[in-house]
Formats: C-alpha cells, structure tokens, sequence
C-alpha cells in the first residue's frame, strides 16, 4: 500500500511525539496519590521539622499527601539506603541535610553512593549554627577567644553531639582555620545540661538549640557559622569577620532515587521554590532560625558536590571515625 506524502508526514510526525507523550503526561499528572518523604532521623530533629513544613505545603498545593517517614540510624544512612532502593517514578522521597555530605567519607563501607544514587531535586533552607560559651569563661568576641584558646592549649572542653555530628564537623573546621588546641567531647544525649553547668565550655549549636539560652543570658553567643550575620540574632558576627573564609552550618533539601524522571524533578523543584517564596513558609523557617536556600537541581547537585569535597578533607585531617 502506497502513502500519500502528506499523510506519510502526518503519521511520521505522530510517530516521533508518541515516545514522549507518556513522560509529559507523567510530569502533568503527578502526583495521583501520596508521596512519602524519608527522613534518616527521628521525629523532632531539625531535618524532621524542615521535611513536614515542606511536605505540608507542597500536600495543599499539589492534592496529594506528602507523608514524613522516619527511619534513622547510622547517622541518616538507613534512611538514604530506603531511598536509593526505591523505585525511581517520584513517589520516594529523600530530607537531605549535611549528614549526607560528612558519611560520604566518614563511613567506609557504605551500600550506596550518595552523589551518583540520588538525583538532586532542591534546597530548601539554611540554619546557621552558632559559637557559644559558657559565661564564665572570659572572651567576649572571637578574637578574645582564639587568643585565650592559644595561650589555654587543650583545656578548654569542646561538645558536640557525637563524633562526625555537624557540631562536630563546625568545631575542627574552625580549630583548623583559627589554628587552636580544644578537646573534642562527643554526648549521645543532649549537651546542654553541661554546658549550661560548665563541664564543657564551647560548643557549635544549632540555632534552634540554643537561642533561648542566649535570649536568657544562660549562653553567650560568639559568632554564627554562616558566611554572614544572620535575621534571627543580627548583633552577633559572623566567625568570618574575623576568620576569612570559614563558613559551616545546617542546611536542608530534597532528592530522590536515581533516574527519577526529569520532568518530576523539574516540577517538584518549581514548586519548592515557590514554597521558599511564600510569605507563611519563610515565617515558619524563621522561627527556626533558618533561611530559604533556592536552588535549581543543578545548582542543588554542585551544592552537595561541594560539601562532601569540604568536609571530606577536615574529615580525613583530623581522622575522624564514626562514634
């Protein structure tokens, strides 16, 4: 049977778009039923309280329940390895947070590959962390205390939460770059019992963590690990003013299993960014003391790229092991 050329090219034409015609039509569509959003620690952590914020409002905006499930351990990689095995088709989610960048190199034998096993969908905000101190110790800026830590070499008592913990991670960077000698004191449970007592001295909170602390005089603020100074407490400097460079501190994003189609990425990107521009979520990150942090999914990728670079080689300089 001989084809007309005009309908040869019509037919030909259709042809080419049908390969295509199901992923466009996945991308509209989705998501028609609920998404669940692993998060690799417990309910109330920071990650936690982040992932539900987002998945509440992408739940209202998109018709379709973003559920949080919690799976921690092993310092979020139980949570990662859900993710990785997951079916790639938008419907598994990953709460990223600097974890993923610090196990990368903390842990040796790790099932998965963070960088190549999750496909970066978008950040979502920075929390800075912030040098405090007891008050009874005396420096009152950061230059007083570089020069009481150089001339009090490995007396003053550093907490952290625990051996590879972000705390932990902000202490070496910033003992590296200021060139001082601190005892690194990892807890399981909480450390501010002691530090408000003052068996440990110093530590790098979370903001969330100590700000009332501060608030009450209890805790004395030196410095926040961002870049800059920060909405929540403008008054206390960046530990950049004075040691150029160093920057640290919590953030928090999205990804999913590999090969997840682009065209879901793309649309779940568009639409945290949106998220990051609403007026109710950036009062709710606020009253954690954190900032939105949009990026594209490229941008996403080159983020984390660059943190587990980062804290891979402080890391390796201190050899550091997991607790």
């Amino acid at each position: 049977m001989r084809l007309h050329r005009r309908t040869f090219l019509h037919l030909a034409a259709g042809a080419a778009v049908l390969p295509s015609a199901p992923r466009f039509a996945l991308a509209e569509d989705y998501p028609t039923r609920p998404v669940r959003v692993v998060v690799g620690f417990p309910a109330s952590n920071a990650s936690d309280i982040v992932a539900r914020l987002t998945g509440q409002w992408l739940s209202e905006r998109l018709g379709q329940a973003f559920v949080t499930e919690n799976r921690p351990g092993a310092g979020g990689n139980i949570g990662t390895e859900v993710v990785v095995n997951a079916a790639p088709d938008g419907y598994t989610l990953l709460s990223v947070s600097p974890s993923a960048a610090t196990n990368a190199t903390l842990y040796d034998n790790l099932n998965f590959n963070f960088l190549h096993d999750i496909a970066p969908i978008a950040g979502v905000a920075r929390a800075p962390y912030i040098l405090v101190l007891n008050p009874s110790l005396p420096p009152k800026t950061i230059p007083e205390f570089i020069a009481y830590a150089r001339a009090n070499p490995g007396k003053l008592d550093m907490a952290s939460a625990g051996n590879g913990s972000l705390s932990h991670m902000c202490g070496e960077l910033f003992k590296t770059m200021a060139g001082v000698d601190m005892v690194h004191v990892p807890y399981r449970g909480s450390f501010v019992p002691d530090l408000l007592a003052g068996q440990v001295q110093v530590v790098f909170s979370p903001i969330s963590q100590s700000i009332g602390y501060i608030r009450d005089g209890k805790l004395r603020a030196l410095a926040v690990t961002t870049a800059t100074r920060q909405p929540a407490l403008p008054g206390v400097p960046a530990v950049a003013e004075f040691v150029p460079g160093y920057e640290a501190g919590g953030w928090y994003g999205m990804g999913a299993p590999k090969n997840t189609p682009a065209d879901i990425i793309d649309k779940l990107n568009k639409e945290i960014n949106a998220a990051l521009a609403d007026p109710k979520m950036i009062a709710a990150l606020a009253g954690l003391g954190a900032v939105p942090m949009p990026m594209t999914p490229a941008e996403f990728g080159n983020f984390l790229a660059a943190e587990t670079e980062k804290w891979g080689k402080v890391i390796r300089a201190a050899n550091i092991k997991p607790g």
